[in-house]
């Protein structure tokens, strides 16, 4: 379960490499000014800001602030979480640390590898490029 403020690995070739949520697509508060707990899980979209990155890649900065604060925003894929995930199965899969997959308005990846396992989970939500691109699927 990754929350608002959580910050996540990047799992893929893009440059970047930690990254912070700042939003949640299709989770929204609670009515009647009660906030609501907003929460992605393995294969929801998730809107990050990067915030380390290698230094000649896209997200690396501008001349202006501006310039440098819209290039570093991104739309990214949660592909592992460390709370557990119950399967249909009644097993549960955990992993390490938490980790996302960059992705364009299509929902392709930006990135021409991804590092490390990913969730089976992928599957079922339509992300196929990404599991056939990771180098392992659990």
């Amino acid at each position: 379960m990754i929350q608002l403020q959580t910050m996540v690995d990047v799992a893929d070739n893009t440059g970047a490499k930690r990254a912070m949520v700042y939003n949640v697509k299709g989770r929204s508060t609670g009515g009647w000014g009660k906030p609501s707990l907003r929460t992605a899980n393995i294969g929801d979209i998730v809107f990050v800001t990067v915030k380390k990155a290698l230094p000649n890649s896209d997200f690396s900065g501008g001349n202006d602030r501006k310039e440098r604060s819209t290039r570093r925003r991104a739309k990214a894929v949660v592909v592992r979480t460390t709370r557990p995930t119950r399967r249909k199965d009644g097993s549960y899969v955990k992993f390490d640390s938490n980790a996302v997959v960059l992705i364009n308005d299509q929902g392709e990846p930006r990135g021409t590898r991804i590092f490390g396992a990913v969730a089976r989970e992928l599957r079922e939500k339509g992300y196929m490029k990404i599991i056939s691109l990771a180098e392992e699927v659990v």
